[in-house]
């Protein structure tokens, strides 16, 4: 494989593995384990592969156009730093596929678990590999969905619920400040590629920007790795399953923002903003962090403010401003991903085998499972820095910059002082983990005897503390180059000198590290029984200096806002929420109309008279048209106030009349879209009618409710009156302005040299600005779900049949929805054989193959052809229902509406292959047999994804309308027991 196949296989597999774990069924467990695995697994080995480029400071590049236009291109970014990050994402990410086959149980629906794990792995891996800001700020938001979703993974538990909210919105909202900050900085260098702003530091500090970017990019940082004062959601984030915390809170997820602060050293590192922000915050979290791990019942708590206290550790090293400090910060990043990641997964055997995380529950556990806890006090070893295990070494250095860095930095002598403090109480938390767990008597307050778990399941505990002994003992052999690799790609060649031999003589860190090792144990022999016995079991300090606390005020008043605001200006009725909207937008154009000086028009655009003066027969014909069409409005608006039916009935009347104007303006490719989606509407419209609620004035109700409804009528007259009066204007200054050079002759001139194609508003739509109408097919994918999900829970009430009509519309549909045979009343409403309507499905469907193969030329194209497809589907559901529909037709909407697109994604992606933007098309005249010479192109593909997806979304919405008509709803407005699709 080149170089960029192995960077876009490391990219890319985790996501497709993601979507074929998704598509298993809900138990196969081991075959979701064994497809991660060997994600995992491959992708390790094509980093492995790429090892060998780059280990001399080389930067591997992979560059993919994707708007060229407007400067952005997808980037991958390959160098020592991205290589470390990535590989701890990917080796430790299969360490926990294999534990967590084993820890899973098989009631839960466990390929949905590997599913969003890979996603999150993907999404990582995106961010450590991206090469433009823009592009990192995509993948950085990811990791904050697919870690939501992996923390609420146990949706049945509120805590689960709560600690995904929590750290959804904490880290969702410092995505949001990133965006800012790298927009920012892309404006201050002129350019989002990474290389291009790391390379532009004088140019970055010279510009007054500097300060709010980096502002907004360190509270990015701090509130995804968990810093002083965003610490708080990582606790409540241990509700997740164990896999999910020994994942992201141990190796990946938290290390995000230190992944950050790394990236941007050689930008902001050592101005006097970066040192005071980043190593305030650090210290801060170091030492809140290790005082309220102290007094933590649960193990899994326990383990995640140390984790908060290490990652302090780590940003306050890289706030010191020093390069031999943040060389130490590479180096624990590393130690602390391994004896972490391997402490939660004990952690999660102890839960699995025992039944509880509790410390006060549990105790000698060493005669139950003895190699879980050998393996358990290495670890826990590890993370009090005992000597010869890694931990020590990185605590080793940590403690040698701070004295380092104690007399020109801020803090002064609080640096040391407080280093040897929180490696004190790191000491004393891990000798309270391993004594209360595994010491002392037999659990009696346990629901079942502990035992070992299985063998595979304790493998990955195994492979991560052999890892800690091993760099332990041979840190220059083990993870020396690979420490040196990253150090290169952030500092360049010329490093500071710095030893990773276990023995540096008697100096003073030695001297630090002994008092903090003689003084934890000291400190856990003199209070340990206290803080065991200790009922609160968390960290001791005012309620309100609590971040949690902070939070759930914070989401308190907002939700109370919003409550407000609903009772203010919300209503239960579309009508007047939609008054709303367009009464603001009238005033919006009103004012910016009065601040440009207003609508200008001139000689030009449509002519509406004949030279002389006098209007022509066809602008007496036109105005004709539209005095139909505004009748057939006006008619629509009156009728609305006694017979529904004929008011949608005229509305098609005058969707016709628009119809015809856009032909007589020479539109035809929006004729036809018109004439389709009018009859698309008008059948939808007429099954939602049934729906609706009594209208106030044909029923016997109060006289203030009447005249609040006639009220009510004359503002919507009103409100449309302007509304119409302003896009008439509008229309009429477009219209009759003079012609100016626009974008008009570029598309003209190049529709067909470049794209193939004669039809103009196609070619615009699937060549030009594919990017966009690409967004506008998702939004109808939304839109149709949206409708169908909220349908499927809408229960009618008996009462809003309203009169007559609407009863019989009523049975009509109901015989419809469930497919009656012949003779019924069906037949008697619609007039329309069912044989027509039978007869009439090919036709129609060869209609819209003519209009899909005909829009890159003539007017027609894929939103056309799928509308006119939805219609063959209606027809056949007026004439057979919506059940033998589904039946005999076998038609499957959702699958439609996500194979449109993945169709149009794949349309648009092919053209990376050719080194070519993404959507770009291509065209190639071929001979046919009986057709002779046409130009074929690849924008016909994107067309059929158009297609289907307008179809999927159609019939989705379609199949939910009428699935009402077989929920027969009581008299109390619920659906009758047992009816219902």
């Amino acid at each position: 494989m080149t170089v960029s196949a192995l960077l876009l296989v490391i990219l890319a597999l985790p996501f497709v593995g993601a979507v074929i774990a998704a598509a298993l069924p809900r138990h196969a467990r081991t075959r979701a384990a064994v497809l991660s695995w060997g994600v995992a697994l491959f992708s390790v080995g094509c980093l492995a592969l790429l090892w060998p480029r780059f280990n001399d400071g080389e930067v591997l590049r992979q560059t993919i156009p994707w708007l060229p236009s407007l400067g952005v291109e997808f980037v991958l970014r390959l160098d020592g730093l991205s290589w470390l990050f990535s590989a701890l994402v990917l080796g430790i990410g299969a360490l926990v596929v294999l534990y967590a086959r084993y820890y899973m149980s098989p009631k839960d629906p466990v390929p949905r678990f590997f599913s969003f794990l890979l996603a999150f792995m993907g999404a990582m891996q995106g961010v450590v590999l991206s090469g433009n800001l823009i592009q990192l700020v995509v993948f950085w938001e990811l990791t904050s969905l697919f870690s939501f979703l992996l923390i609420g993974y146990w949706n049945q538990n509120p805590l689960a619920r709560e600690g995904a909210r929590m750290a959804l919105t904490v880290t969702a909202t410092g995505g949001l400040a990133l965006l800012v900050g790298m927009v920012l900085l892309g404006k201050i260098v002129g350019s989002y590629d990474l290389d291009v702003v790391l390379n532009s530091r004088e140019a970055i500090l010279a510009d007054p920007l500097h300060l709010p970017a980096m502002g907004l990019i360190l509270v990015a940082a701090m509130t995804k790795s968990a810093q002083f004062p965003f610490h708080f959601w990582l606790p409540r984030a241990m509700a997740a399953p164990t896999p999910v915390s020994a994942y992201l809170h141990s190796a990946t997820l938290v290390k995000a923002g230190v992944f950050l602060l790394i990236l941007m050293w050689p930008v902001f590192g050592q101005t006097p903003m970066w040192l005071m922000v980043v190593s305030g915050a650090g210290l801060a979290t170091l030492m809140i962090g290790a005082w309220c791990a102290i007094f933590q019942h649960d193990l899994k708590g326990l383990l995640a403010y140390s984790t908060i206290s290490h990652l302090g550790l780590i940003v306050l090293l890289l706030g010191l401003g020093s390069e031999l400090a943040l060389i130490a910060a590479l180096f624990h990043v590393v130690n602390h991903a391994t004896f972490k990641a391997s402490l939660f997964m004990a952690a999660g055997i102890i839960d699995h085998e025992a039944g509880s995380r509790d410390m006060r529950k549990l105790s000698g556990l060493i005669r139950f499972m003895p190699f879980t806890a050998a393996l358990a006090m290495v670890a826990a070893a590890a993370m009090a820095g005992v000597p010869l295990l890694n931990g020590f070494l990185s605590k080793e250095m940590f403690l040698a910059e701070t004295l380092a860095g104690a007399d020109a930095h801020p803090f002064a002598l609080l640096l040391p002082v407080g280093a040897t403090v929180a490696r004190a109480f790191s000491v004393l938390y891990s000798l309270r983990f391993i004594h209360t767990t595994f010491f002392g008597a037999a659990p009696t307050e346990l629901d079942r005897i502990p035992h070992g778990p299985p063998v595979w399941m304790r493998r990955p505990v195994e492979v991560l503390v052999f890892l800690c002994l091993l760099v332990g003992v041979f840190p220059a052999v083990t993870v020396g180059p690979f420490l040196h690799s990253a150090a290169v790609s952030v500092l360049g060649y010329d490093l500071p000198y710095y030893s990773l031999a276990i023995w540096h003589g008697f100096n003073l860190p030695l001297l630090m590290s002994v008092l903090a090792l003689g003084g934890g144990v000291a400190a856990y022999l003199v209070f340990g029984r206290r803080i065991n016995t200790n009922p609160r079991g968390g960290p001791w300090g005012p309620k309100r200096l609590n971040g949690g606390y902070l939070f759930e005020r914070i989401m308190t008043t907002a939700s109370r806002g919003a409550e407000l605001t609903v009772r203010t200006l919300g209503a239960e009725r579309l009508q007047p929420q939609l008054r709303l909207i367009v009464i603001v937008s009238v005033v919006i154009a009103a004012l910016a109309g009065g601040l440009t000086g207003g609508l200008t028009s001139g000689r030009g655009g449509v002519a509406l008279a004949a030279p002389g003066g006098a209007p022509d027969l066809n602008t007496l014909a036109f105005a004709l048209l539209w005095m139909v069409g505004g009748a057939c409005a006006v008619a629509a608006a009156w009728q609305a106030k006694y017979h529904r039916l004929a008011a949608v009935v005229l509305m098609g009347g005058a969707g016709l009349a628009s119809c015809l104007s856009f032909l007589w303006l020479s539109a035809p490719d929006l004729a036809i879209t018109q004439l389709v989606v009018e009859i698309v509407t008008t059948v939808l419209l007429l099954l939602g009618l049934r729906w609706l609620p009594k209208r106030l004035d044909t029923i016997a109700a109060p006289e203030a409710a009447r005249r609040r409804a006639r009220r009510r009528r004359w503002i919507d007259l009103a409100v449309a009156g302007v509304v119409g009066a302003g896009l008439a204007t509008v229309a009429y200054a477009v219209m009759t302005r003079p012609a100016v050079e626009g974008v008009t002759r570029f598309y003209v001139e190049h529709a067909y040299s470049e794209a193939g194609g004669r039809n103009l508003v196609n070619v615009i739509l699937v060549d030009f600005r594919a990017f966009d109408t690409f967004g506008e097919l998702t939004v109808l994918g939304v839109v149709g779900l949206t409708v169908f999900a909220l349908l499927r829970r809408f229960r009618p009430h008996r009462d809003s049949l309203s009169d007559p009509a609407q009863k019989r519309m009523r049975e009509a549909s109901d015989d419809a929805a469930a497919g009656r045979s012949g003779g019924d009343r069906l037949q008697d409403t619609l007039l329309i054989p069912r044989v027509v309507m039978r007869w009439m499905f090919p036709f129609i469907i060869l209609l819209a193959v003519h209009l899909l193969l005909r829009g890159h030329d003539l007017p027609g194209g894929g939103f056309a052809a799928g509308v006119a497809l939805s219609i063959a589907f209606i027809l056949q559901y007026m004439a057979f229902g919506a059940r033998w529909v589904e039946d005999r037709l076998s038609i499957r909407p959702l699958a439609w509406v996500g194979a449109g697109l993945l169709i149009a994604i794949l349309a648009g992606a092919g053209a990376w292959a050719y080194g070519r933007p993404f959507l770009t098309s291509a065209y190639h005249y071929v001979d046919l047999p009986l057709l002779g010479r046409l130009p074929l192109s690849s924008a016909l593909v994107f067309d059929l994804g158009v297609v289907a997806l307008v179809l999927g979304s159609t019939v989705l919405i379609l199949i939910a309308l009428a699935h009402q008509s077989l929920r027969r709803p009581r008299e109390d407005g619920a659906a009758s027991p047992g009816e219902g699709p």
